[in-house]
């Protein structure tokens, strides 16, 4: 493979702290690497370095001389007098770019809702970002570095820049390079890793999955050389610990050799431990939407959807931008009342929700986190043991040092730490998460992971990142834009063909519709296209035959008997979790999971049936 471009021995410091420290490493045609690490570790950085966007203190980045190299940085601003289409192809006229098939693959993928002639100014935040990486990926560099590509973008526009940067290249051509906490995806396009940590670079074959396992083993093989290692430390010291009439006799290189593996101890790399926190005890009723409608402005974003929260449930919810994913949670929690129908809560549940923007901690800006932990309590049960606050954002990742850092100075990541383990103390039972996983790196989102592992109480997500949906949660439902909630038997890929599946219906039908009106308009002219033969054909959709409507009759006898009865075993698995709840000597939470099961797949069953009814009702209008 020939080399495209690479570093030599690259060191870089921000003040007193080294970030890279003699890096060497290089980027060969057909290499498509994921950049893993803890948040500050320098993944921007050597990104950064390498894009020749930022000046080493030491060593030199090499380029072959005709390659190109596009770069996608998170704080990249468009110019905001352009317009979204100036901004992306410039001035070149329709016709050149609609020509070609890539540049028109990006612009339905990324931005095929985005107004073309609206100005970049008055676009969102994710607008923006969408429309810097379709500028971006309709150019033609030899390699492309993304620093955390999939930020606001949806489950589909994730499966889409994956499926886009799998096909961009030939196998054994073109270059990647992408820093993201998007393990799905880092499995999905790349085929090696980089791991930056302690101002050097580590790297493994193959995507996140196989660098876990790789990186599991390296850490066995240095437990193992590091208990040896202890073992002679421990002979030497009580050797030189014998006293100065035993010291005299020995030799010297034996002093030497005893103090160079004292002094050979390494230093600990940050470790972040959350364990599992004590929460209130949730009875057998939680959170249920009843028949709720809400509308906000002209938007009717729910109609007459249900959905019931079980005990130690554990939903996922997928769907479009602007849906109402976070509104779904706001109208949980109680922050907003529906337009129509109801919420009922059960007397004993406790809410706690983590926001995207995570604003509430604005409110502590100017406290360092320790004080803010403390103004909670000051002593924490966790995992059976009392911890003082200290310890407890210690095991959360904040040094002894950085526990004293005012909260205005935190990092993004480090922001929605300290506001996750804040809700946690306050022992809630009912868990919301929206979009948890942004600004995490992957071994705090894997520790986060484990503590929802252990959750005992009802938890709900919002998140595009399906790694994280599939690892701790059970069940996934979906708003996919047209007012109702939809259960996913199928998971996050029965999402992504449902969607696939309303795209290609509507693009169906604005062609229809566009061939319609060009037919009107042609009768109503009383002319046709020259050669045609002089008149317009008109066709008309035939309607249900006798036989279908009959058939369609029986149909729905038959549907609404199998809901019925479907309805009658969802009340009494609901009565079977209510009485496991309740009891004596704690509740069952063994069988409630297996009942909760049950609830699901009955659910998956009474959704399709509806389908069924709904598709055997239109036969008959």
């Amino acid at each position: 493979m020939a080399h495209l471009l690479g570093a030599e021995n690259l060191s870089i410091s921000f003040g007193t702290r080294t970030i890279l420290d003699g890096v060497s490493l290089g980027l060969e045609e057909g290499d498509r690497i994921g950049v893993v690490g803890r948040n500050g570790d320098g993944k921007s950085t050597l990104m950064r370095l390498l894009a020749e966007r930022q000046t080493p203190d030491d060593g030199r980045v090499t380029r072959r001389r005709d390659v190109t190299v596009g770069y996608l940085d998170q704080s990249d601003v468009l110019d905001g007098d352009l317009t979204v289409g100036q901004a992306i192809v410039g001035d070149a006229a329709d016709y050149e770019w609609a020509s070609n098939a890539r540049i028109r693959d990006v612009m339905s993928g990324l931005i095929q809702e985005v107004d073309w002639n609206a100005s970049v100014s008055s676009l969102s935040g994710g607008q923006k970002r969408r429309v810097a990486l379709a500028k971006l990926l309709t150019a033609d560099d030899d390699v492309v570095m993304l620093d955390e590509p999939t930020n606001h973008l949806d489950v589909e526009g994730v499966a889409w820049l994956a499926q886009h940067l799998k096909n961009r290249w030939r196998a054994d051509a073109g270059g990647l390079l992408v820093v993201t906490h998007d393990r799905w995806f880092l499995d999905e396009i790349c085929t090696r890793t980089w791991e930056v940590h302690d101002a050097v670079i580590d790297p493994f074959d193959g995507g996140y999955a196989a660098y876990v396992l790789a990186r599991a083993e390296r850490d066995r093989m240095a437990n193992v050389i590091e208990g040896k290692r202890q073992q002679l430390v421990k002979k030497e010291l009580a050797w030189l610990r014998r006293g100065a009439p035993a010291r005299t006799a020995k030799p010297k290189f034996r002093i030497e050799a005893a103090n160079n593996l004292i002094a050979d101890v390494p230093e600990p790399r940050d470790t972040l431990s959350l364990n599992k926190m004590a929460t209130a005890r949730l009875g057998k009723d939680v959170l249920d939407l009843e028949e709720v409608s809400l509308t906000l402005g002209d938007t009717e974003l729910f109609k007459n959807i249900t959905l019931r929260l079980a005990p130690g449930e554990r939903l996922g919810l997928v769907g479009v931008n602007g849906a109402g994913k976070t509104t779904l949670l706001r109208l949980l929690n109680g922050d907003i009342e529906p337009t129509k129908g109801r919420l009922k809560r059960g007397k004993t549940v406790q809410t706690a929700v983590l926001t995207q923007e995570v604003k509430e901690l604005d409110e502590v800006a100017d406290m360092r986190v320790i004080e803010v932990i403390e103004n909670e309590k000051r002593v924490f049960n966790v995992g059976g043991r009392e911890l003082s606050a200290g310890q407890l954002v210690e095991q959360l990742g904040f040094s002894a040092q950085r526990q004293w850092t005012p909260v205005k100075e935190l990092s993004g990541g480090e922001r929605r730490r300290l506001q996750l383990l804040r809700l946690l103390v306050g022992e809630p039972n009912v868990l919301m998460l929206d979009e948890p996983t942004n600004d995490l790196d992957t071994d705090t989102l894997a520790a986060v992971e484990d503590v929802l592992d252990g959750w005992p109480g009802t938890l709900v997500v919002v998140s595009h990142d399906r790694y994280l949906l599939e690892r701790v949660t059970d069940h996934q439902m979906a708003l996919l834009g047209d007012g109702k909630l939809r259960g996913l038997p199928g998971g996050v890929d029965q999402y992504l063909e449902l969607r696939n599946a309303a795209l290609t219906a509507n693009s169906s039908a604005s062609t229809a519709a566009r061939g319609s009106s060009q037919a009107a308009r042609a009768a109503a002219a009383g002319s046709s296209r020259p050669g045609s033969g002089g008149g317009v054909a008109t066709a008309v959709a035939p309607g249900s035959s006798e036989a279908e409507k009959r058939i369609a009759k029986k149909d729905l006898v038959r549907i609404d008997r199998q809901l019925s009865k479907l309805k009658q075993q969802v009340e009494k698995v609901n009565a079977q979790m209510s009485a496991a709840t309740e009891k004596a000597g704690g509740a069952d939470f063994e069988q409630l999971a297996e009942l909760n099961k049950k609830l699901q797949t009955l659910a998956a069953e009474q959704d399709d049936l509806e389908m069924q009814w709904l598709e055997a009702s239109e036969k008959l209008e």
